[in-house]
Order: C-alpha cells, then structure tokens, then sequence
C-alpha cells in the first residue's frame, strides 16, 4: 500500500495509525464517561438527567461541524484543518477537566463537540487523497477498526478511570491523548491536497455544492446505509449501563462483558473487508455484511422473545452483527465519497453530517428505546433492515445515472 500512494513518501502503516487515532477522537469522547454520569450527578448536585444534557450539548455541535469539516479541509488544506482542530479540542478537554459546575461542564462539551469530528472527516478525505481501488479500502478498513472499536473500548477505560481516579481523570486522559496526537501529526504528517487542487469558499459555491450532494441518489442511499448500520452499535453503546447494570446486573467495572464481544466482531469483519479488497465489488462486500447484520439482529429478536436476557447469550448476536456492520461501513464510506471525487472533503462531511445527525436523534431517542433487552434487540433489527433496504436500492440508482 505504501508504494501506491500518491504522495512520495507517505507511509501507510503510520498514516493508518494516525487518522484511526484521529477518527477514535469524536467517538471515544462520546463514551468514555457515560459510566461516570452517576458520579458527575453526584458532586455536581444535579439529576441524571441533568446530565445526560452533557451528552446532548456534545452532540449537536459535533453534528453540526461534521458539515463544514472538510468543507474547509477542501479550501485550506488537510493538515491545518486537523491541527487547528486538535488544538481547540485539547483546550476544551482541560476546560471540562476543570470545570467547577455543570454549566461550565456544558459549555466546554460544546466546543469538544465543535472540534471533535474534525479527525474522523478530514481522515477519509486524506484516505482518498492518498489512495485508489483496494489500497483505499484496505486503509478505510484499518481506520474503520479503530473508529468502530473506539465507541466500544471508551466506556471500559472510562469505568476504570472512574473507578481509580473520579469523572474529572477522564477529561484529563482526554487531553493528553489529544495532545500527544496533536505533536505526532505536526511532525509526520503531510499536506495530501495540493494548493491547486482546492476550491472555493465563498458561500454561492459551497451551497451549490451541498446542495448538490445532498440530492444526489447513490449518496444519500449509501450515506443512509451507513448511518442505520452504525446505529445499530450506538444504540448498545449508548445503552450500556442499563444493559448492563439493570438488564444484566453486571457492575461499572464490567462493561467488558458488552463491549469485547462488540469489539472482537468489529475487528474481524474490518479484517475481512480488508481481505475482501480487489477481489470482490464494495456493494458486493456492502451487501454480505448486511446479510450478516441481519441474520444476526434476527436471531437477537428471536433469543429475546424465548428466554430472559442473560450472559453470554445476551451479547452473542452482537458479536454477528458488529462483523456485518464492519463489512458496510468502509466499503460505502469509500463509495459515497467517491460520487465527488473534486470535493472529497465536502463529501465526507455530509456522509458524516448524516451519520452524526442519527447519532445524536438517537442518544436522545435511546431512553424510550432501552426499557427492555427485546426493545434493544428489536430497534437494531430494525435499523439493521432499513441499511440494508438503502444498500439494495443503490445498484439501481447507479444503472440509471449511466443510462
């Protein structure tokens, strides 16, 4: 993969390493102290739901950046847009760290909102910048490993930090991660977009364009898939404590009993999409890990209506589903952005402004939807079924665009 990128001397291992760091970020942010939310309830002297408010204060921003990411990445190059972005993220992680009540709490997780996603958009971009064919799914797969697996690895390091430290350590964890990528990525990584290669920011070309994508079939079809498939994860991860603590009577510092079965199927089936490059179409691979999704979210449904919920046979089913979602995600990460290949920084923040925008109408939906272990099953199957029906539709699109 090193000797097929398009820009003398990049090497992919390091590359794949960087932007998968950088896509955990967002994330990573999201989850790593939901179990701390108790605690937080706890010194704050407010309601959990009050903190919960956190959670939503983190994720409109991050939504809402996600559009003009790499927008901006495409006008004034990848590399300053990622460092911009680290640094802003690091002040506002010290600033929740420090925070003495929960409206300054609040207000620091706007601006971790605003700056988080910058890494996870402008990263596929540079994916893209960077490689053609099998090379870039290979590589969207190795980072997609580590932007999947994040969610779910967040809440165990944050139980222990939690557990060892108290809620403020997870903030702090926060801050140094970002600050020792922020120094890695100013020293090794380069500019993938050339001066000449980018566009215009006045705002009569950049509606245009949006607009342009976001009519665009094949697009939104496949961002739409992707967005149903990873609700699918989210919904358990946003889940987590009370799946765990309530549904399954675990404790705070067994949130591994989720989150390693989550994780090994997220591994595998980024390690089989990897396999899969060049030797089967992206919609092909796309369509067999929603087959997977499927079979697996069904079997969830079915295990739920016959049985109580209870370990291992709760969390089995996820370990399918996770390997299908891995083969969805990459393949039409790539396939999507490709519908713009002038603008792949545009495209990549509106694929992940609408995943994003799930993401958050989820985290507020998720209360009404985790009342049982078979409404968890339930709403991923039903997820599970509209990526799969977007997926199906985009074969179609795709013929009568060449016709």
């Amino acid at each position: 993969m090193d000797s097929g990128s398009k820009v003398p001397g990049v090497s992919a291992r390091r590359t794949a390493v960087q932007l998968a760091a950088l896509s955990a970020l967002g994330p990573f942010c999201i989850d790593a102290y939901l179990p701390s939310m108790p605690d937080i309830s706890r010194v704050m002297g407010c309601s959990l739901d009050d903190v919960q408010g956190t959670l939503t204060a983190y994720m409109i921003p991050f939504a809402l950046m996600t559009l003009w990411h790499g927008a901006l990445s495409d006008s004034f190059g990848r590399r300053r847009m990622v460092l911009l972005g680290l640094g802003a993220f690091v002040a506002s992680s010290v600033g929740c760290a420090l925070a003495p009540s929960l409206a300054w709490l609040i207000f620091f997780r706007i601006f971790q909102g605003a700056t988080a996603g910058v890494g996870m958009v402008v990263g596929r971009a540079i994916v893209r910048d960077l490689y053609d064919g099998p090379a870039a799914q290979k590589l969207m797969a190795m980072v997609a490993i580590v932007f999947a697996v994040a969610p779910a690895i967040a809440p165990i390091v944050g139980g222990w930090l939690q557990f060892w430290f108290g809620w403020r350590a997870i903030f702090v964890f926060m801050a140094a991660y970002s600050s020792v990528l922020l120094a890695t990525i100013a020293a090794t990584l380069p500019e993938t977009l050339p001066a000449a290669n980018r566009q215009s920011f006045r705002p009569g070309f950049l509606a245009r364009s949006y607009f342009s994508a976001l009519r665009h079939p094949v697009f939104m079809m496949a961002s739409t898939a992707i967005a149903f498939a990873f609700a699918g994860l989210f919904l358990y991860v946003l889940s987590a404590p009370e799946f765990l603590m309530h549904h399954l009577h675990v404790s705070e510092t067994g949130f591994l009993w989720l989150f390693g079965p989550l994780t090994a199927g997220i591994v595998l089936g980024n390690v089989l999409c990897s396999r899969l490059a060049g030797r089967i179409s992206l919609l092909r691979t796309a369509a067999i890990g929603c087959v997977v999704m499927l079979v697996s979210s069904g079997a969830n449904v079915v295990m739920n209506l016959l049985m109580a919920p209870r370990l291992p046979w709760a969390v089995l089913p996820l370990f399918g589903y996770m390997v299908g979602m891995s083969l969805v995600l990459p393949t039409l990460t790539i396939r999507a952005i490709d519908c713009f290949p002038h603008q792949r920084g545009l495209a990549a923040s509106c694929q992940s402004f609408i995943q994003s925008s799930g993401s958050s109408v989820l985290s507020a939906a998720a209360p009404l939807l985790w009342l049982s272990s078979l409404s968890l099953s339930v709403s991923q199957c039903a997820f599970g079924l509209i990526s799969a029906g977007s997926l199906a539709v985009v074969p179609f699109l795709v013929r009568s665009r060449k016709a």
